[in-house]
């Protein structure tokens, strides 16, 4: 099953701080979800500029975090997903239009995401993403700590480009949405589409 992938992050030079990632499958599902960890104070301007605009902010929070990233993200650290909770307390479920995740529900989403039973085993394709297969990654651990049946490995448009003499001004812009992870990785399935069923770049 043939996976498509994105992902925003915080590069220090040290580490890389996974914001959020999409993900489109070819059977047409889709996942974007945003890490309740990272660090929103050593962003880059670039990525405030960027980057934060794109993120979803949950409503399901005190009213004046609500249109404010850092806050937003913050409550969301000590908590994780927003859940419904009954008059004692017990969670009852989970608020569907919350993106954050701590990094233990990313994990379990992306391993429900891609179960390699239930879809069949992982391909996974992104651009430019030596960085984004590094985040991805860490969030399970180290690359061997990835699910069985997983690949160590991403498969990068760029080399495809290089290898067939083609320059980005050649291929379909992104018409809206860029740097948001799902909206990115929407853009690298419809470009790895359009690269392998051009006839003139076979």
């Amino acid at each position: 099953m043939k996976y498509y992938i994105d992902c925003e992050f915080i590069d220090d030079g040290e580490k890389i701080d996974l914001i959020s990632i999409g993900i489109v499958c070819e059977d047409g599902r889709e996942l974007y979800l945003q890490s309740a960890v990272f660090d929103p104070f050593i962003a880059s301007q670039w990525i405030k500029d960027n980057v934060f605009g794109g993120l979803i902010l949950c409503q399901h929070v005190l009213i004046q975090c609500t249109e404010d990233v850092y806050a937003n993200r913050m409550i969301h650290g000590l908590q994780g997903q927003c859940v419904f909770k009954g008059p004692y307390g017990d969670m009852l479920g989970a608020y569907a239009d919350c993106p954050w995740r701590t990094r233990k529900e990313l994990r379990k989403e992306l391993e429900d995401f891609m179960d390699a039973e239930e879809h069949g085993k992982p391909e996974l394709f992104g651009w430019c993403s030596g960085y984004d297969f590094v985040a991805f990654c860490q969030l399970f651990g180290t690359m061997m700590d990835l699910p069985q049946n997983w690949p160590h490995y991403i498969k990068d448009l760029q080399q495809v480009l290089d290898d067939r003499d083609i320059s980005d001004d050649e291929l379909p812009e992104q018409e809206e949405g860029k740097h948001n992870a799902l909206e990115d990785a929407r853009h690298i399935k419809k470009l790895w589409g359009y690269i392998i069923h051009n006839d003139c770049w076979q």
